[in-house]
């Protein structure tokens, strides 16, 4: 009997894979792809504790707001920090993404993607409020692994895969064989280090004070990890804090170019670190499928030709880098069945069903 509503359930809910990312998440739909991208961003009224706006509308409202209204982010470094808002944005997405069926009341059941080397306390903060916020059973995925399967590599095969996710809040180094995760790193410093590096240059060399908006802004439209063929330039405005003026100032690919190269060579080491752990037989897979690259911080211009030059392996981006991550939970949630060992272990989690 149960066995039979199990069945059912799978037939008429709606279940779905989340991406919950420190910048931005995606939410994908068993039998519908992606249908949500927005950025993971809550604005709170401090003096009611009433959620105003969650995603897309929270984030026009970063910088423009009272003191009493905060706009904030409740994942650091791909981990929850704010149980409560965290789980009103989880129910946000769930409900968006499960309309129809929760008119009947029917709850899906959700894969989440995690940073790898979270701890058991950081995952079940995920499962609860993932639970909290409607879901009838969670399931949590490493991200490198959903990445992989993402881009379509074969993880479940005895060769080596080797990915670099870069994210908003972490960058994710993992070796894939056999269904599992051989070798992981996870570094605190991606999309958002690189904004807060150009902030901080602004400051440091023309007393320029400069919002995270226009540093990301300035990152996309001229940020480079190698030199470029063709030299770029970039008005960047803010208030000069010596007059207390706006001001702008051009700035070159090079200048923001030495901003970031700190937080760069910190990832690039990750990499080689990973490198040398990895056991020869995989390496020597890798030295041929080569390392790939996926996440928005992947997009960063001359990034992979900087890798492959420091780890003389061929290095290259995946296709729609993005939405690897919740490409791949939405490929374990189709096939739930053959992907199961990829899921995450935890002593908290019921079996698939």
């Amino acid at each position: 009997m149960l066995k039979m509503l199990s069945k059912l359930l799978f037939f008429i809910s709606e279940d779905i894979a989340i991406d919950l990312g420190t910048a931005n998440s995606r939410v994908y739909v068993r039998g519908h792809g992606i249908i949500i991208t927005e950025p993971s961003v809550v604005a709170v009224n401090k003096k009611t504790g009433q959620v105003l706006a969650i995603g897309e509308e929270a984030k026009k409202m970063v910088g423009r707001t009272p003191g009493y209204i905060v706009a904030t982010r409740p994942l650091v470094s791909g981990v929850v920090s704010d149980f409560e808002v965290t789980e009103q944005m989880l129910r946000y997405f769930i409900e968006k993404a499960n309309r129809k069926r929760f008119l009947l009341n029917l709850r899906p059941r959700v894969i989440i993607g995690i940073p790898c080397g979270v701890t058991e306390v950081e995952k079940k903060a995920v499962c609860d409020a993932a639970k909290n916020a409607g879901a009838r059973k969670v399931f949590l995925v490493e991200e490198p692994m959903a990445a992989a399967l993402g881009a379509r590599l074969a993880v479940q095969e005895a060769g080596g895969n080797f990915i670099v996710d870069i994210g908003g809040g972490t960058t994710d180094v993992a070796v894939i064989s056999l269904g599992g995760i051989v070798i992981s790193k996870t570094l605190k410093v991606a999309g958002d280090k690189l904004n807060e590096d150009i902030i901080q240059f602004a400051q440091e060399e023309y007393k320029l004070l400069i919002g995270e908006r226009t540093a990301e802004i300035i990152k996309i439209g001229i940020g480079s990890a190698y030199p470029l063929k063709e030299k770029k330039q970039m008005p960047m405005r803010g208030r000069n804090l010596v007059t207390g003026l706006p001001e702008e100032i051009l700035v070159s690919d090079e200048d923001i170019r030495r901003a970031m190269e700190k937080s760069i060579k910190q990832i690039v080491i990750e990499v080689k670190t990973a490198i040398e752990e990895t056991p020869p037989e995989l390496l020597a897979d890798i030295m041929v499928s080569g390392i790939q690259m996926a996440g928005g911080g992947s997009l960063l211009r001359g990034l992979s030709t900087l890798i492959q030059r420091e780890t003389k392996i061929p290095t290259k981006i995946i296709e729609d880098p993005m939405t690897a991550v919740v490409r791949g939970a939405g490929q374990i949630m189709e096939n739930l069945d053959q992907l199961e060992e990829v899921l995450v272990e935890t002593e908290y989690l019921e079996p698939p069903n």
